[in-house]
């Protein structure tokens, strides 16, 4: 299972609770509806609907 760092800026400004780290949706997601995310090989579709839900697909 391939895993990534811990950035330690990211787990001090985002609150980190737990082992996990938490990131605020706006900072994923630049300002726009819609991201791709590359993971393991795979494209992943984040995005966001009108109901303001998240929503990830491949």
């Amino acid at each position: 299972m391939d895993t990534l760092p811990k950035s330690p800026s990211a787990s001090q400004s985002t609150g980190k609770t737990n082992d996990r780290a938490r990131l605020p949706s706006a900072q994923i997601l630049c300002g726009n509806s819609a991201v791709e995310i590359e993971h393991a090989g795979q494209l992943y579709l984040l995005r966001v609907t009108r109901e303001n839900k998240l929503i990830l697909t491949k």
